[in-house]
Protein backbone atom coordinates (compact mmCIF):
# COMPACT_ATOMS: atom_id res chain seq x y z
CA UNK A 1 0.00 0.00 0.00
CA UNK A 2 1.23 3.85 -0.36
CA UNK A 3 -0.21 7.09 0.03
CA UNK A 4 -0.32 10.50 -1.78
CA UNK A 5 -0.85 13.67 -0.75
CA UNK A 6 -3.04 15.11 -3.50
CA UNK A 7 -5.56 17.83 -3.90
CA UNK A 8 -5.26 18.44 -0.09
CA UNK A 9 -5.59 14.92 0.67
CA UNK A 10 -3.95 11.81 1.83
CA UNK A 11 -4.83 9.13 -0.91
CA UNK A 12 -4.46 5.56 0.27
CA UNK A 13 -3.98 3.03 -3.11
CA UNK A 14 -2.10 0.14 -4.31
CA UNK A 15 -0.19 0.16 -7.58
CA UNK A 16 0.74 -3.36 -9.08
CA UNK A 17 3.20 -1.97 -11.08
CA UNK A 18 4.46 -3.07 -14.29
CA UNK A 19 4.87 -1.56 -17.69
CA UNK A 20 2.00 -2.73 -19.15
CA UNK A 21 -1.65 -0.77 -20.25
CA UNK A 22 -2.65 0.85 -16.95
CA UNK A 23 -6.57 0.08 -15.81
CA UNK A 24 -7.33 2.42 -12.46
CA UNK A 25 -10.26 1.27 -10.58
CA UNK A 26 -12.38 3.06 -8.68
CA UNK A 27 -14.67 1.29 -5.31
CA UNK A 28 -18.73 1.93 -4.71
CA UNK A 29 -19.94 3.40 -2.14
CA UNK A 30 -19.66 2.03 1.28
CA UNK A 31 -16.82 -0.10 0.11
CA UNK A 32 -13.05 0.28 -0.32
CA UNK A 33 -10.34 -0.01 -2.86
CA UNK A 34 -10.16 -4.14 -1.59
CA UNK A 35 -13.18 -4.97 -3.66
CA UNK A 36 -11.07 -5.54 -6.82
CA UNK A 37 -8.70 -7.96 -5.35
CA UNK A 38 -9.68 -10.69 -7.54
CA UNK A 39 -9.42 -8.16 -10.68
CA UNK A 40 -6.19 -6.96 -9.74
CA UNK A 41 -4.59 -10.66 -9.45
CA UNK A 42 -6.27 -11.90 -12.73
CA UNK A 43 -5.10 -8.55 -14.44
CA UNK A 44 -1.85 -7.83 -12.90
CA UNK A 45 0.99 -9.83 -15.11
CA UNK A 46 -0.87 -8.08 -17.87
CA UNK A 47 -1.57 -4.62 -17.24
CA UNK A 48 -0.62 -2.25 -14.70
CA UNK A 49 -3.41 -2.10 -12.15
CA UNK A 50 -4.42 0.71 -9.67
CA UNK A 51 -7.01 0.74 -7.00
CA UNK A 52 -7.64 2.95 -4.48
CA UNK A 53 -9.62 4.72 -1.73
CA UNK A 54 -11.66 7.31 -2.51
CA UNK A 55 -12.76 10.61 -0.16
CA UNK A 56 -14.87 9.13 3.25
CA UNK A 57 -13.79 5.29 2.95
CA UNK A 58 -10.73 2.82 3.32
CA UNK A 59 -7.48 5.21 3.89
CA UNK A 60 -8.61 8.30 2.61
CA UNK A 61 -10.37 10.95 5.09
CA UNK A 62 -12.77 13.29 3.80
CA UNK A 63 -11.39 16.81 4.88
CA UNK A 64 -15.05 18.59 3.80
CA UNK A 65 -17.84 18.28 1.76
CA UNK A 66 -16.92 17.08 -1.75
CA UNK A 67 -19.11 16.37 -5.43
CA UNK A 68 -18.06 13.79 -7.58
CA UNK A 69 -16.40 15.98 -9.70
CA UNK A 70 -13.90 15.84 -6.85
CA UNK A 71 -13.35 12.57 -6.97
CA UNK A 72 -12.94 12.56 -10.45
CA UNK A 73 -9.73 15.28 -10.28
CA UNK A 74 -8.58 13.17 -7.32
CA UNK A 75 -8.53 10.35 -9.79
CA UNK A 76 -6.64 12.28 -12.58
CA UNK A 77 -3.99 13.62 -9.91
CA UNK A 78 -3.17 9.84 -9.00
CA UNK A 79 -2.16 9.31 -11.97
CA UNK A 80 -0.06 12.84 -12.16
CA UNK A 81 1.74 11.71 -8.99
CA UNK A 82 2.48 8.06 -10.56
CA UNK A 83 3.63 10.01 -13.75
CA UNK A 84 0.68 7.99 -15.98
CA UNK A 85 -0.42 9.68 -18.96
CA UNK A 86 -3.58 8.09 -19.92
CA UNK A 87 -5.37 5.20 -18.10
CA UNK A 88 -8.74 2.92 -18.97
CA UNK A 89 -10.77 4.37 -16.00
CA UNK A 90 -12.93 0.99 -14.65
CA UNK A 91 -16.01 2.19 -11.91
CA UNK A 92 -17.87 0.51 -9.88
CA UNK A 93 -21.06 2.51 -8.42
CA UNK A 94 -19.84 5.64 -7.67
CA UNK A 95 -16.85 4.70 -8.59
CA UNK A 96 -18.28 4.61 -12.45
CA UNK A 97 -19.66 8.57 -11.42
CA UNK A 98 -16.29 9.78 -10.78
CA UNK A 99 -14.84 7.99 -13.98
CA UNK A 100 -17.26 9.51 -16.02
CA UNK A 101 -16.33 12.51 -14.99
CA UNK A 102 -12.98 12.21 -15.12
CA UNK A 103 -13.64 11.12 -19.35
CA UNK A 104 -15.71 14.42 -19.47
CA UNK A 105 -13.15 16.97 -17.66
CA UNK A 106 -9.59 15.51 -19.24
CA UNK A 107 -11.05 12.63 -22.16
CA UNK A 108 -7.37 12.51 -23.40
CA UNK A 109 -6.52 11.23 -20.18
CA UNK A 110 -9.21 8.26 -20.45
CA UNK A 111 -8.37 5.59 -23.36
CA UNK A 112 -11.39 3.35 -22.17
CA UNK A 113 -14.36 3.25 -19.69
CA UNK A 114 -15.33 0.14 -18.01
CA UNK A 115 -18.82 0.45 -15.69
CA UNK A 116 -19.82 -1.89 -13.14
CA UNK A 117 -23.29 -1.30 -12.27
CA UNK A 118 -23.16 2.26 -12.50
CA UNK A 119 -25.15 4.72 -14.04
CA UNK A 120 -25.45 8.51 -15.85
CA UNK A 121 -28.66 9.22 -14.12
CA UNK A 122 -30.08 9.93 -10.85
CA UNK A 123 -32.16 7.41 -8.52
CA UNK A 124 -35.87 7.98 -7.76
CA UNK A 125 -36.61 9.65 -5.02
CA UNK A 126 -37.97 6.41 -3.25
CA UNK A 127 -34.45 5.19 -3.68
CA UNK A 128 -33.14 8.37 -2.68
CA UNK A 129 -35.47 8.85 0.54
CA UNK A 130 -33.67 5.23 1.43
CA UNK A 131 -30.11 5.60 0.77
CA UNK A 132 -31.17 9.02 2.89
CA UNK A 133 -32.28 7.19 6.12
CA UNK A 134 -29.88 4.66 5.50
CA UNK A 135 -27.22 7.34 6.22
CA UNK A 136 -28.99 9.34 8.82
CA UNK A 137 -29.50 5.30 10.48
CA UNK A 138 -25.88 5.22 10.53
CA UNK A 139 -24.68 8.33 11.88
CA UNK A 140 -26.86 8.17 14.28
CA UNK A 141 -28.45 5.10 15.48
CA UNK A 142 -27.95 2.43 18.02
CA UNK A 143 -26.11 -1.14 17.61
CA UNK A 144 -29.35 -2.55 16.93
CA UNK A 145 -30.36 -0.03 14.01
CA UNK A 146 -27.19 0.08 12.47
CA UNK A 147 -26.43 -4.08 12.45
CA UNK A 148 -29.60 -3.84 10.16
CA UNK A 149 -29.01 -0.74 8.06
CA UNK A 150 -25.63 -3.79 7.74
CA UNK A 151 -27.93 -6.78 6.79
CA UNK A 152 -29.88 -4.45 3.97
CA UNK A 153 -27.07 -2.87 2.60
CA UNK A 154 -25.04 -6.21 2.06
CA UNK A 155 -27.98 -7.59 0.70
CA UNK A 156 -28.00 -5.07 -1.74
CA UNK A 157 -24.68 -4.64 -3.04
CA UNK A 158 -23.49 -7.93 -2.36
CA UNK A 159 -26.24 -10.79 -2.37
CA UNK A 160 -24.02 -13.02 -0.75
CA UNK A 161 -24.08 -14.33 2.86
CA UNK A 162 -19.88 -15.16 3.04
CA UNK A 163 -19.06 -12.06 1.58
CA UNK A 164 -22.03 -9.67 3.61
CA UNK A 165 -20.02 -11.54 6.98
CA UNK A 166 -16.22 -10.33 5.48
CA UNK A 167 -17.71 -6.92 4.80
CA UNK A 168 -19.89 -6.50 7.78
CA UNK A 169 -17.11 -5.81 10.23
CA UNK A 170 -15.21 -3.25 8.10
CA UNK A 171 -18.63 -1.41 7.52
CA UNK A 172 -18.90 -1.39 11.55
CA UNK A 173 -15.53 0.80 12.02
CA UNK A 174 -16.34 3.29 9.32
CA UNK A 175 -16.54 6.75 10.72
CA UNK A 176 -20.15 8.67 10.99
CA UNK A 177 -18.77 11.52 10.13
CA UNK A 178 -16.97 10.32 6.82
CA UNK A 179 -20.20 8.66 5.95
CA UNK A 180 -21.79 11.37 6.39
CA UNK A 181 -19.66 13.80 3.77
CA UNK A 182 -19.67 10.76 1.21
CA UNK A 183 -23.64 10.40 1.69
CA UNK A 184 -24.33 14.32 0.53
CA UNK A 185 -22.00 13.57 -2.48
CA UNK A 186 -24.16 10.13 -3.32
CA UNK A 187 -27.45 11.99 -2.84
CA UNK A 188 -26.15 15.34 -4.62
CA UNK A 189 -25.14 14.08 -7.81
CA UNK A 190 -26.32 15.70 -11.20
CA UNK A 191 -27.73 13.56 -13.96
CA UNK A 192 -25.60 13.16 -16.76
CA UNK A 193 -27.48 11.45 -19.10
CA UNK A 194 -27.36 14.63 -21.55
CA UNK A 195 -23.94 14.81 -21.46
CA UNK A 196 -22.99 10.97 -22.20
CA UNK A 197 -22.96 11.97 -26.30
CA UNK A 198 -19.44 13.55 -25.40
CA UNK A 199 -17.88 10.80 -24.18
CA UNK A 200 -15.93 9.12 -27.58
CA UNK A 201 -13.82 6.74 -25.65
CA UNK A 202 -14.82 2.88 -26.05
CA UNK A 203 -16.68 2.15 -22.99
CA UNK A 204 -18.41 -1.25 -21.48
CA UNK A 205 -21.02 -1.71 -18.96
CA UNK A 206 -20.68 -4.50 -17.05
CA UNK A 207 -24.30 -5.22 -14.77
CA UNK A 208 -25.72 -7.54 -12.39
CA UNK A 209 -29.37 -8.83 -14.06
CA UNK A 210 -30.45 -8.58 -10.01
CA UNK A 211 -29.01 -5.30 -9.04
CA UNK A 212 -31.57 -3.74 -6.68
CA UNK A 213 -29.74 -1.04 -6.52
CA UNK A 214 -28.80 -0.18 -9.57
CA UNK A 215 -31.33 -1.69 -12.18
CA UNK A 216 -30.14 -3.25 -15.52
CA UNK A 217 -32.10 -0.70 -17.73
CA UNK A 218 -30.02 1.84 -16.20
CA UNK A 219 -26.92 0.28 -17.55
CA UNK A 220 -28.22 0.15 -20.58
CA UNK A 221 -29.58 3.81 -20.94
CA UNK A 222 -25.61 4.37 -19.90
CA UNK A 223 -24.08 2.10 -22.85
CA UNK A 224 -26.69 3.38 -25.45
CA UNK A 225 -25.58 7.30 -24.38
CA UNK A 226 -21.91 7.03 -25.12
CA UNK A 227 -20.68 7.11 -28.45
CA UNK A 228 -18.45 4.27 -28.74
CA UNK A 229 -20.33 1.17 -26.79
CA UNK A 230 -18.60 -2.09 -26.64
CA UNK A 231 -22.21 -3.59 -25.67
CA UNK A 232 -23.43 -4.43 -22.20
CA UNK A 233 -22.40 -7.88 -20.44
CA UNK A 234 -25.10 -9.06 -18.38
CA UNK A 235 -23.98 -11.30 -15.45
CA UNK A 236 -26.52 -13.73 -14.57
CA UNK A 237 -28.06 -13.85 -10.46
CA UNK A 238 -25.72 -11.11 -10.02
CA UNK A 239 -26.68 -8.00 -7.61
CA UNK A 240 -24.34 -4.94 -7.38
CA UNK A 241 -21.07 -5.89 -7.42
CA UNK A 242 -20.58 -9.18 -9.85
CA UNK A 243 -16.90 -8.32 -9.73
CA UNK A 244 -16.49 -9.50 -6.26
CA UNK A 245 -19.54 -12.36 -6.61
CA UNK A 246 -18.93 -13.12 -10.23
CA UNK A 247 -15.06 -12.65 -10.63
CA UNK A 248 -13.66 -15.04 -13.45
CA UNK A 249 -16.76 -13.34 -15.14
CA UNK A 250 -16.58 -9.93 -15.16
CA UNK A 251 -12.49 -10.76 -14.93
CA UNK A 252 -13.16 -12.33 -18.40
CA UNK A 253 -15.32 -9.24 -19.59
CA UNK A 254 -12.72 -7.16 -18.67
CA UNK A 255 -9.80 -8.68 -20.39
CA UNK A 256 -11.83 -9.01 -23.60
CA UNK A 257 -12.56 -5.00 -23.45
CA UNK A 258 -8.86 -4.19 -22.79
CA UNK A 259 -7.55 -6.29 -25.42
CA UNK A 260 -9.52 -4.83 -28.24
CA UNK A 261 -8.08 -1.55 -27.46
Amino acid sequence: MATAEINGIEINYRDTGGDGPVVLFSHGFMMNHTMFDAQLEALAPDYRCIAWDERGFGGTPATGPFTYWDSANDALAILDHLGIEQAVFAGMSQGGFLSMRAALTAPERVSGLIFIDSAADVDDPETLEGNKKMVEAFAGGDDETRSFVFDVVGKIILGDERLEADWKPIWAELDAEQLQLAGATLLGREDLVDRLGEISCPTLVIHGTEDAGISLDRGYLLANGVRDSRGVVEVAGAAHAPNMTHPDEVNAAIREFLQSL
